[in-house]
């Protein structure tokens, strides 16, 4: 996987403008979130599990969602 324009000029000597700019763009090729998922091994089951588990989550809140809301009398 190739990331393109990961570099940022400096304009004016304003270098925090500059470092915000090369963060978001770290942030928006996902570099970083592939960083940390690399930093320890996890096994495959519990990546499965930990998916399967979100999925639960998610359909919950889809279902909560869709619920009427309660009587108050």
């Amino acid at each position: 996987m190739q990331y393109h324009g990961r570099k940022v000029i400096v304009q004016d000597g304003n270098v925090e403008r500059a470092l915000r700019k090369f963060k978001k763009k770290i942030i928006q090729t996902g570099l970083l979130q592939e960083l940390r998922e690399r930093e320890t091994y996890t096994k495959p089951a519990t990546r499965r599990k930990v998916s399967q588990a979100k999925a639960r989550a998610r359909w919950k809140k889809h279902l909560l969602s869709q619920q009427l809301p309660k009587k108050n009398f």
